[in-house]
């Protein structure tokens, strides 16, 4: 489902102010993220509900990504996902559909790679 250039601008309007919200390192932190989604699916469209960023997929749900005080998270991370991935993700919190990656750490991008090219796999 593709957006009009006016629903680009508000989706784009509110992902630039979310950004500025953060602190500069989370802020950073956040970009790569959206980088490697855009790298993985450049089909993807991207969104903004529940009052965070994301990305969809033939209008379907890729990954939500969001900021918090200790954390950053990826949404949804499916038990079949966490399942598959489950050595991988051994020492990261997680909660159902979520997995978080603590602000003191450097983002695991390779991880976080994998976790959305196992989401994409899902939707096709």
């Amino acid at each position: 489902m593709k957006k009009t250039a006016d629903e680009r601008k508000s989706v784009d309007a509110k992902r630039k102010a979310y950004f500025a919200s953060l602190a500069p390192a989370v802020r950073s932190r956040m970009k790569t993220i959206r980088d490697l989604v855009r790298g993985i699916a450049p089909d993807a469209v991207e969104v903004y509900s529940y009052g965070i960023p994301g990305f969809k997929l033939d209008g379907k749900p890729l990954v939500w990504y969001a900021a918090f005080a200790y954390h950053t998270s990826l949404y949804p991370m499916t038990a079949s996902i966490r399942k598959a991935h489950a050595a991988a993700l051994e020492g990261y919190k997680m909660s159902t559909g979520t997995v978080q990656f603590p602000l003191d750490k450097p983002l695991p991008t390779a991880l976080v790679k994998r976790l959305v090219k196992a989401r994409l796999a899902e939707l096709r």
